[in-house]
């Protein structure tokens, strides 16, 4: 965001221009960095332009992604770990990052940095960029002085997170492509296909069966008012994604997607692993437990899932042990709350959650492995009834046409 600035320096000379910065504090930090004492700051006019097209018909290039993200903590590790100043490390990969959106989110954090603010305080400011659980990781590692541990865990947890999102969307292209080409067939079929069999039909004036009555009815239907029925799709679509933003949507979502058939199961898998695996991380970096459960919740991204983590906390902190708040969530399977249950007596729950996620991450490791082949019998059984519809909806006619031509009928 560009920003028109006026403020003098130590001298008392004037400076006015402008100035690429996140938000408005991250402008006047920047300035004082420079010695200039800011007066005025506010927000550049947005003029038309090419720059201005390019972003709006670009929307992705504003934004940091998991790829990004992950070599950034990667780089971060190894700077750290290797005793280079931390303010000295986030300019120079500002400056040597390929990404804009990510290199302005590093300034700003960068000049923050330089006012006095802790790097979690300062991530914190970034919510789209650093998650919640990024910036616990981030406080907990300053707090503990292993600052190189904690990007080191997060580049591991982005890399699982980048790694189990391609292989689900492999696994869901062959289903797409096959969805897509049969809506394709279907639109075809309405438009071009039963039109010409029913200008055949109404010039020899033939009774029709039932069923071609219903396809003829359908494209006569869509022929004529296609721009009413996209106009309801479009504004069902608009509904939708408007009450899944709401809490109460959200939440009733997540709840029942969990319950699709092929893919509901395969979805909870990939949720309590995700948890497990981020709350062991907590525990074993050293943060109290209730607050654990508060990060993990909030960087849940099934709102359901959450709801019982967040009475698991409140579990806790009314005395109840984790493997009793566990039992009652009803999310775990007997043997995994057995293995909570030894990490409870060994003192090792973090190892023990460890082994929780791994265990999950097999369970989804054959669930993906078996998507694919779980829908492609769903789809052929589709593909068959549509084609046995659409078959006798325009053979039946012609075959009556052919008896009663020969006399038979």
């Amino acid at each position: 965001m560009e920003f028109l600035y006026r403020g003098r320096d130590a001298q008392g000379g004037v400076h006015q221009g402008t100035l690429v910065a996140v938000s408005a504090e991250a402008a006047a930090a920047e300035l004082m960095r420079k010695g200039i004492t800011p007066l005025t700051i506010r927000p550049r006019p947005a003029s038309p332009g090419a720059s201005d097209w390019r972003q709006r018909l670009l929307p992705g290039r504003q934004t940091v992604t998991l790829d990004e993200l992950i070599v950034f903590c990667r780089q971060m590790y190894a700077l750290t770990r290797a005793g280079i100043p931390l303010i000295r490390t986030m300019r120079g990969l500002a400056e040597t990052t390929r990404s804009p959106a990510l290199a302005r989110v590093l300034d700003d954090v960068t000049s923050r940095l330089e006012g006095g603010t802790t790097m979690a305080t300062a991530m914190k400011a970034h919510p789209a960029v650093f998650s919640d659980l990024f910036v616990a990781m981030i406080h907990v590692g300053e707090n503990t002085g292993m600052l190189d541990e904690s990007f080191k865990r997060l580049s591991d947890i982005l890399e699982l997170e980048r790694d189990t999102r391609r292989r689900l969307k492999q696994a869901m292209r062959y289903p797409t492509f096959v969805l897509v080409a049969l809506l394709a067939a279907l639109m075809i079929v309405n438009f071009l296909v039963i039109p010409k069999f029913a200008a055949v039909f109404d010039k020899l004036g033939a009774d029709l069966p039932v069923l071609t009555q219903v396809l003829v009815g359908t494209s006569e239907f869509l022929l004529g008012y296609w721009y009413v029925v996209l106009f309801a799709v479009a504004g069902a679509a608009v509904l939708v994604r408007q009450w899944l933003r709401t809490p109460g949507g959200r939440l009733t979502w997540d709840r029942y997607k969990l319950r699709l058939p092929v893919m509901g199961n395969l979805l909870e898998l990939i949720t309590l692993s995700r948890f497990a695996r981020n709350f062991a991380t907590m525990l074993s970096a050293g943060m109290p437990i209730t607050h654990a459960l508060t990060v993990v919740a909030d960087a849940t991204d099934n709102a359901w899932i959450a709801t019982h983590i967040k009475e698991m906390r409140l579990g806790i902190e009314r005395g109840e042990s984790l493997l009793r708040t566990a039992r009652h969530s009803g999310m775990f399977t007997p043997l995994i709350l057995q293995m909570i249950a030894v990490g409870e007596e060994t003192g090792a729950v973090d190892d023990m959650l460890n082994h929780v996620a791994d265990f999950y991450d097999e369970d989804v490791d054959y669930g993906l492995k078996r998507l694919a082949e779980s829908i492609e019998p769903i789809l052929i059984v589709a593909m068959g009834v549509l084609v046995l519809i659409l078959a006798l909806g325009v053979f039946l006619p012609i075959w009556d046409l052919g008896a009663a031509a020969m006399g038979r009928g």
